[in-house]
């Protein structure tokens, strides 16, 4: 790795009491380590209580502010994370009563209040007047509670939602300080600026977007000021990972996760990979188009997270992922997937946690997984530059760089980040049925899909039929899902034989039903090459064309059969551990 800077202190080596210990002596550089390492959870923590990620990320904001006030009183320096907590807790508790049980007083209230006080000073329908009063206010009470930190973290946290509502146009501004502020009804409004109350709904939902995504790109700036602050600025390349090699297969979740595991302990076969985490089994098809998203409808966290826990690798994900399937890129216009269509795209509320991901795994020598990086597949983030703010990603054979807000603003407008968090020990047994069950799950079509309208497992082949006899196939669609499946279960006999070759003599003995099954899914995979013949990735054939569609028909048919005896004999492996 390249380092462009380096810590005087290490923060890393440190545990959390060490750091707790300094912060009390007011080093912000140790309670800075604390909330990087914690926060997530905390965000995590809030978001489970509310439901909501915006009210989280207050909470978060308000309990760190207190726990950094507060910190003298924490006796046990070993019990930062529970503590904190506790206050997170107790802030989510007041947030949610004063929200649902207690009217907010509005602006003009308390104009009307103070009608004595500084008369003519604020208009209290200008957003500025209004930070500024409220500035002075809470300026004032921290100056008698004597909390210089208080006062200087009110006074950012005003210049902040200065400069977030400074996103909007003039009138947006007034139409938005008159709904959220004066609290007046989109009908008064409405009068007030001489529109209809439909134009008001508009101005003010297209107003409240523009401020969510401003607020969004204010944490990031936060975020990175706060790592110069703490003298974190850095370049990190993750030199050992064999890059460029994106092109081997076409389950890209699989080559992602197999060069992540180079940089660990849990160094194995790139079949292996496909096999333990069902990869390679797997077949689901989207009704009526054949849909290209098919082979990547399913819930990522759930079943990557399962795989990679079957080859004894725990993992951490930030889902920023819909559980809708967007276009098939390609056939849209390639400029719809360049930079500059990006920056026009909504920034994800994901993109903060994302980054620290990122940062934290990188900052161990380990790249992370990313979904829809620059199109609609998984690739690698291996490498980041904090002062030119960028992302060094590899996406199937596209090696590029990435602006940070641009993480999450491809196509789909998706964010899916998945970093190892740590190895633990699985011995070969208890693998093998895991993933067994896994793999069985998904031909039974128990696993969660997204969208809920896929078909998956065994069922699949029916479906897939259907849209031949409908005519409705999109050639490009379809090959893709052929040559997925094709792919998946070339790897899949592959898994079964090493599996065979080196399963252990003191373990139940499902060596010959494991090359049984292997040599199944070997006649599976030429089967499938004849369909990609038929029908080659990208051009796609003539899948609608009658004749094309009853040979298809005969060939899906004959595979189900064949995959059904596969499955049986793999329902005989998991009854025999």
């Amino acid at each position: 790795m390249d380092n462009a800077c380096d810590n005087t202190i290490h923060w890393e080596t440190l545990d959390d009491s060490d750091l707790v210990k300094l912060a009390q002596t007011g080093d912000r550089g140790a309670f800075g380590e604390l909330v990087r390492r914690h926060r997530a959870k905390m965000y995590g923590y809030a978001r489970t209580i509310t439901h909501e990620a915006y009210l989280a990320e207050d909470i978060v904001q308000d309990a760190l502010v207190r726990a950094f006030l507060h910190l003298g009183k924490l006796v046990d320096a070993g019990r930062f994370l529970p503590w904190v907590q506790r206050i997170v807790r107790n802030q989510a508790r007041t947030k949610l009563t004063t929200s649902s049980a207690v009217k907010e007083r509005t602006f003009t209230e308390l104009d009307a209040q103070q009608a004595g006080e500084e008369s003519g000073i604020a208009q209290w329908n200008s957003l500025d007047s209004i930070l500024h009063r409220l500035g002075r206010s809470r300026e004032n009470v921290s100056e008698l509670e004597h909390a210089p930190e208080e006062r200087l973290l009110k006074k950012e946290t005003l210049a902040v939602l200065t400069e977030i509502i400074g996103c909007l146009k003039p009138r947006e501004r007034l139409i938005f300080e008159s709904h959220f502020f004066d609290q007046l009804s989109p009908a008064e409004i409405a009068k007030l600026f001489q529109l209809s109350s439909a134009n008001v709904y508009q101005i003010i939902s297209r107003s409240r977007r523009k401020v969510v995504q401003e607020k969004i790109r204010v944490m990031v700036d936060t975020y990175v000021k706060t790592r110069k602050d703490l003298g974190k600025m850095k370049k990190v390349i993750v030199e050992k990972v064999e890059h460029g090699t994106l092109m081997r297969t076409w389950t890209t979740a699989a080559d992602a996760l197999h060069a992540m595991l180079q940089s660990t302990e849990k160094r194995c076969s790139f079949a292996m990979v496909m096999g333990l985490t069902g990869l390679a089994f797997r077949i689901t098809i989207i009704p009526g188009s054949v849909h290209i998203a098919g082979p990547t409808a399913y819930h990522f966290a759930d079943i990557l997270g399962k795989g990679l826990k079957n080859m004894g690798v725990r993992a951490k994900v930030v889902d920023g992922t819909s559980d809708s399937f967007g276009p098939n890129t390609n056939l849209l216009d390639s400029s719809l997937l360049q930079s500059d269509a990006m920056e026009k795209r909504n920034i994800s509320h994901a993109l903060p946690q994302a980054l620290e991901l990122i940062h934290h795994s990188l900052g161990r020598g380990i790249p992370v997984l990313a979904w829809d990086i620059f199109f609609p597949e998984f690739g690698l983030i291996y490498g980041y530059d904090d002062e030119a703010r960028l992302l060094y990603a590899d996406q199937h054979g596209r090696k590029e760089t990435l602006r940070y807000e641009n993480l999450g603003r491809s196509i789909l407008e998706e964010l899916f980040v998945l970093a190892i968090d740590e190895v633990v020990e699985v011995d070969e047994r208890e693998q093998l049925r895991n993933a067994l069950q896994l793999i069985l799950d998904h031909y039974d079509g128990k696993e969660t899909r997204d969208p809920a309208t896929a078909v998956s497992g065994i069922a699949a082949y029916d479906v897939w039929c259907d849209a031949f006899r409908n005519g409705s196939v999109e050639p490009n669609g379809n090959a893709y899902n052929v040559a997925v499946i094709k792919d998946g279960r070339t790897y899949a006999a592959q898994f079964l034989e090493e599996a065979a070759a080196s399963w252990p003599s003191t373990a139940p003995d499902v060596r010959p039903l494991l090359n049984e099954a292997a040599r199944v899914y070997t006649g599976i995979a030429d089967m499938f090459g004849k369909l990609q013949d038929m029908y080659p990735f990208p051009q796609g054939g003539e899948p609608n064309r009658a004749d094309n569609a009853r040979q298809t028909i005969e060939l899906l048919q004959a595979i189900k059969q064949q995959e059904q005896s596969a499955v049986d004999i793999l329902r005989n492996i998991a009854r025999a551990l």
